[in-house]
């Protein structure tokens, strides 16, 4: 059992990491932009290391910075929190090679859920029903507009990487299609590193539903039975 754990994140997330971390006796290291120097998480871990400026892909996004902090403490593993790094697979594989525990899916798992282009392309693949749409490599804005049309307004434009709601845009009309889709591919950049989008048909009236699963690399999982997400507030689960 390793004796340390830096959380590569901020907020709640980091926060409650830390406190299960504590329970068991491990080490607890933060990492901070200048933003959030004076941040609850820093004040909560046993270490804290600046890592850059504000801006996450300055900072919380940058895979090099994460690792030297990591190497520079001592720390023995790495947890992503959400969002971030979390469903980068790249990262992922970076953690491992240098000798980390990684606690997170592993990276073939990350590549083949943790984009929702490649987990809708998956479950296509596997004969399951799913919203029709466009999650195809051409990104160009005349494909994708081309793409929209052919879906039918109302459409729903997502980055295709993280989740938390971001670079999710609604958009009802041809002539705001433009503005939507810069503004969700400048969201997915800004949070997850990765502009890219898909589209797909906007459902008036959905229900969410989720089951989360957790193993381990035993070959243990357990399930925590389905819940109800479909109470949101800018496409973002709030019970």
């Amino acid at each position: 059992m390793f004796k340390s754990v830096l959380v590569a994140n901020r907020g709640e997330i980091a926060c409650r990491v830390f406190r299960t971390a504590r329970r068991m006796g491990i080490r607890t290291i933060a990492v901070y932009s200048q933003a959030d120097a004076k941040a609850l998480h820093v004040r909560e871990a046993d270490e804290a290391v600046l890592i850059g400026p504000a801006p996450a892909r300055e900072s919380y996004l940058d895979a090099a910075k994460v690792l030297a902090a990591a190497k520079a403490t001592g720390a023995e593993a790495i947890h992503p929190g959400y969002g971030f790094l979390s469903e980068n697979a790249d990262f992922a594989e970076a953690v491992t090679a240098a000798g980390l525990v990684w606690i997170g899916p592993p990276p073939a798992a990350i590549r083949a859920m943790g984009l929702k282009d490649a987990a809708k392309t998956l479950m296509i693949e596997a004969g399951v029903p799913v919203t029709p749409g466009y999650q195809g490599e051409d990104q160009s804005e005349a494909t994708l507009t081309a793409e929209a049309a052919r879906i039918g307004y109302p459409v729903l434009i997502k980055a295709v990487a993280g989740g938390g709601g971001k670079g999710m845009k609604r958009v009802d009309r041809p002539e705001d299609f433009a503005a939507g889709l810069a503004s969700a591919q400048r969201e997915g950049q800004s949070s997850f590193g990765d502009p890219r989008v898909l589209i797909e048909s906007y459902i008036t009236r959905p229900r969410h539903i989720e089951v989360q699963v957790f193993g381990d690399k035993h070959g243990n999982a357990v399930h925590l039975y389905e819940r109800d997400c479909s109470l949101q507030r800018r496409h973002q689960k709030v019970i």
